[in-house]
């Protein structure tokens, strides 16, 4: 990495034109975050830990991203390319996945999230078989195991 950042807290910071290029934020709160005002020449970030609760990263391009133990309730991923990327025990409540690009993408540990496998890239995506349900969420079926 070429930066690192540990236990900040950016809350409700501007991100405009700001460079994250190869960046890891570790245990750094991050609320409400609008990064997708961020400089999007080699864009490149990594979270370990952090609090991404009401972030959004709309409209980027993120391919290889690694988010590992967030917080990522009602973060905005719409219109975003996420190929490759990891969501490692994450909690994905209320986020919001619209016209997404996950090709490759793995959700196998995340937890919470709900995404249309219609309106979502999901191809080779990786999810385990107790998250399969959040990919039937809009048909309001109820499954059993």
């Amino acid at each position: 990495m070429d930066c690192e950042f540990e236990e900040c807290n950016l809350t409700l910071a501007k991100l405009s034109n700001t460079a994250f290029k190869n960046v890891r934020f570790v245990r750094c709160k991050m609320v409400g975050l609008h990064f997708e005002n961020c400089n999007p020449f080699l864009l490149e970030m990594h979270f370990d830990g952090c609090q991404l609760n009401l972030s959004s990263f709309y409209k980027l391009t993120l391919k290889k991203t690694r988010f590992k133990n967030c917080a990522m309730q009602e973060v905005d991923f719409a219109e975003a390319n996420f190929t490759e990327s990891s969501f490692v025990e994450c909690d994905l409540a209320g986020a919001t996945f619209d016209c997404t690009i996950l090709e490759k993408a793995d959700f196998r540990t995340a937890s919470n999230y709900s995404i249309d496998p219609e309106n979502n890239r999901l191809k080779k995506a990786k999810f385990s078989l107790t998250g399969v349900v959040g990919l039937l969420h809009k048909y309001n079926i109820s499954v059993e195991v």
